[in-house]
């Protein structure tokens, strides 16, 4: 059977609602639903309903003084979480070849969201045997390296909504399964400035990370590097991994404007 073209997909409402969304250039701040109907070509009440579904969202604001619309906060917060995204990837991608050339190990840039990790970034090592790529990954926090370093850095409060249930799902025997057992260890974390997954999401895997922050001092994400554990003994994690993981975190920090 022939694969459709992608435009088969489209949804014609969230395609107007777009629309809709980029009339406002430039210099273009209000819009009236008589004009929006007429620049979309639009029966008034689908523009009146587009406006509400997005209204609703906090994406477009109505002026209750001129009763015109104009975009909302959230499309300004989406625009600065792109900004901030791309910046980090831009710094981190050279950080992360540098240290794939010092310990060929697989090598990870993510950030925290919605009580998960999720792996923007990564560079490969050229050994056989590697870890399966996790770019665009949304992963658990309480099991992963990565998610762990934001974990460390939050309240006993945040930790408790991220993670309301006290046994924690197991995904290996290796796992930590209490949620209590997890903020000993998130205490550990924050004051050694670097987390450390043993196997606790696929069996094999071991993976070391480390915070980065931006002029804030605010964690913006972490770096991390991964690999299987005949390569990532006890010995090569202490005496190489931590010391360049926390470097690298912390020279990433220095470009996103962290100072001490």
């Amino acid at each position: 059977m022939a694969r459709k073209e992608k435009s088969e997909y489209i949804i014609q409402a969230v395609s107007h609602a777009l629309d809709l969304l980029e009339q406002f250039h430039d210099d273009v701040d209000e819009l009236g639903v008589t004009e929006l109907s007429k620049r979309l070509k639009l029966h008034k009440n689908n523009v009146f309903r587009l406006l509400a579904t997005l209204e609703s969202r906090g994406y477009i604001e109505q002026n209750k003084a001129t009763e015109n619309y104009r975009l909302g906060l959230k499309a300004l917060e989406l625009g600065q979480t792109f900004i901030k995204q791309m910046g980090l990837l831009r710094q981190a991608k050279p950080i992360l070849e540098k240290m794939v050339a010092e310990c060929n190990e697989t090598c990870y840039v993510a950030i925290f969201k919605e009580g998960h990790v999720v792996y923007l970034d990564m560079v490969e090592t050229d050994m056989t045997v590697r870890v399966v790529s996790r770019v665009g990954s949304r992963l658990p926090a309480y099991c992963t390296a990565a998610g762990k370093i934001h974990l460390a850095h939050m309240s006993d409060e945040e930790i408790n909504e991220i993670l309301p249930d006290k046994e924690l799902k197991p995904y290996t025997s290796t796992t930590i399964k209490s949620r209590d057992l997890l903020k000993k260890e998130l205490v550990t974390i924050a004051e050694e400035g670097y987390a450390i997954d043993n196997e606790e999401l696929d069996l094999g895997v071991r993976c070391v990370a480390a915070p980065i922050r931006d002029y804030t001092r605010r964690i913006v994400g972490s770096i991390s590097v991964s690999g299987p554990n005949m390569r990532l003994n006890d010995e090569r994690i202490k005496n190489e991994l931590i010391p360049l993981v926390t470097s690298s975190g912390e020279e990433l920090s220095t470009r996103l404007g962290y100072h001490k």
